[in-house]
């Protein structure tokens, strides 16, 4: 490549960075400013924690672009916990350090991939649930009244609202929601709409001199470092809240670094982006500003621009920077109807429509699991909904395994064995069977399993054959041992087929094999099959010469 080539490919690359860092930036203002408000701590609050995170996330995280602030979930968790539990300001510092330092802490093990795996309806139903809270609390704020804590207080409060509507307020948030949802596709990719909106229906009604609630407390004052006052007892109350706030910010932030490396075809360390997010939100704590998280919807924004690294994300924190500084104080003509119409279109946003499009065909325990956190989170609590939606699915998960785990059971037909058994007349005395175990034994078919032994009746020689790989947990092991001592109450002669080496070694060293003997461990279904067959004969042998000395000798 020669020199000017190089220098024309820096030169793009430097155009992508900064252009991508400045559209981000732009996406994250508006968004900033109204998470601030929504979460009780302030506007200005909300976009110190996009100047913090994003700097950090740039300077300490992955080598792509991963614009981090505030985010809707992240907002709705706090406020949740904030409303629920009529925590101050400076308890709330207190359990954003916490969560900050559990992340950190997940960053520091492999817990990051445990998160991946939570499934797909607890998801959705949280995200639907987080979008609709957002919609519903700021119904009341779009009609001019104030904004109340939790969505049941909303839904109650909401008709008297109704009855006296701030026309002006309402007539700003109707305008601010046809720009977010009507400016062309084309347009918004360099003017976002929600930006639009802000500067749009903030100078009507500047022009206008609408009497409208608008954001208050606006100080432009750097904040100062203050540790939060620690106490053992503290610790122990606040814990839950903290845990549940770093999944949340965790899982999202995740969930973007999936997002950016598709876009970007990378592969970025989940653990490097979990550490910056934590000791971003370290700081946030630290300084009085807003919790978040890696924002998907900006990210995307800074690389469909032409972001291709971390400086974009350095760069969208510092144009987040020097707009606050030096307009900063235009916010307190901000209307907060305008505001709730830019937080409606998030919630909208945040709503997951591709599995609404297609919920007719999903199965009826996803539906069943997504409903029920849906419910959880917006009329309840949403920690309890995120808990009770893994645990709820987990257990349908393994009724599903439990249920596709089934028993495949023949006879063994051996026309020697017959002549013996039409001569003795016992021909219900001597009958192999060979048992399949079909799927993968653990504790939640082990149970199922048991029960189909007590219908093997007229078996003496049985040969368990478990095909599966999978190492048993000590519930299956437990009933396999089960299974055993009720076959052997019933004089039943049992044989173990085991294919792989690993069960086998397992069921050694919990002496299990001890219960019928190394002899009756095999790794092949005929050679248990042959094995059976010699003692059957041999045993017919025995009573035929006994029973029928005369028939045997002339025979």
């Amino acid at each position: 490549m020669s020199l000017k080539e190089k220098t024309l490919s820096f030169f793009d690359f430097l155009k992508g960075e900064t252009v991508g860092g400045i559209i981000a930036a732009v996406v994250a203002m508006p968004q900033a400013l109204a998470f601030g408000v929504a979460a009780g701590f302030g506007a200005i609050a909300g976009m110190w924690g996009a100047v913090i995170l994003s700097i950090t996330a740039g300077i300490i995280g992955s080598n792509i672009p991963i614009i981090s602030g505030p985010t809707g979930p992240c907002t709705i968790a706090l406020a949740s916990i904030l409303s629920a539990q009529g925590f101050g300001i400076e308890k709330a510092l207190l359990i954003l350090f916490m969560a900050a330092v559990i992340q950190v802490l997940i960053a520091a093990t492999k817990l990051s991939d445990i998160v991946k795996y939570v499934p797909y309806p607890v998801i959705s139903g949280f995200m639907n649930g987080v979008g609709s809270i957002l919609i519903i609390m700021q119904l009341k704020p779009l009609l001019g009244h104030a904004l109340s804590p939790t969505v049941i207080d909303t839904v109650k409060t909401l008709p008297s609202a109704f009855y006296d509507v701030n026309f002006a307020a309402l007539g700003l948030g109707v305008l601010t929601l046809l720009i977010c949802f009507l400016i062309p596709p084309a347009l918004n990719r360099y003017l976002p709409a929600q930006l639009a909106a802000l500067v749009v229906g903030t100078a009507v009604s500047v022009v206008f001199n609408f009497d409208v609630e608008r954001i208050s407390n606006i100080s432009l004052v750097l904040p100062s470092m203050q540790l939060p006052h620690f106490s053992a007892d503290l610790v122990r109350e606040f814990f839950p809240y903290a845990l549940i706030l770093a999944i949340v910010a965790s899982s999202e932030s995740l969930l973007t670094g999936l997002v950016a490396d598709s876009l970007t075809k990378t592969n970025s360390s989940s653990r490097r982006l979990l550490a910056s997010q934590g000791v971003g939100n370290l700081f946030c704590a630290l300084t009085g500003s807003l919790y978040g998280a890696a924002a998907t919807m900006r990210t995307a924004a800074a690389i469909k621009n032409g972001a291709q690294t971390r400086w974009s994300t350095i760069i969208s924190g510092l144009v987040l920077l020097l707009i606050l500084l030096k307009f900063g104080s235009l916010a307190s003509l901000i209307p907060l109807s305008v505001l709730a119409g830019i937080l409606i279109k998030i919630g909208y946003d945040i709503i997951d429509t591709k599995f609404l499009k297609v919920i007719k065909y999903a199965p009826k325990d996803d539906l069943f699991v997504l409903l029920i956190v849906f419910l959880l989170t917006v009329f309840y609590n949403l920690i309890f909904a995120v808990a009770s939606g893994i645990i709820l699915a987990s257990l349908l998960y393994a009724k599903r395994c439990a249920d596709s785990t089934n028993l495949g059971i023949k006879d063994v037909n051996d026309k020697d064995i017959m002549k013996y058994e039409a001569a003795l007349e016992k021909s219900s005395d001597h009958k192999i069977r060979v048992v399949h175990i079909n799927g993968q034994f653990f504790f939640g078919s082990a149970t199922r399993v048991v029960s189909y032994f007590d219908e093997l009746l007229g078996t003496k020689y049985l040969i368990l054959n478990y095909e599966s790989d999978h190492a048993l947990d000590i519930s299956a092991v437990f009933a396999l041992e089960d299974i055993i001592v009720r076959l052997q109450e019933q004089k039943i002669h049992v044989m173990l087929v085991i294919k792989s080496e690993t069960v086998a070694q397992q069921l050694k060293n919990l002496k299990i094999t001890n219960q019928i003997g190394d002899d009756c461990i095999f790794y092949d279904e005929k050679d248990a099959v042959e094995v059976a067959k010699k003692l059957i004969k041999t045993k017919i042998n025995a009573k035929s010469k006994v029973h029928f000395p005369f028939w045997h000798i002339h025979h």
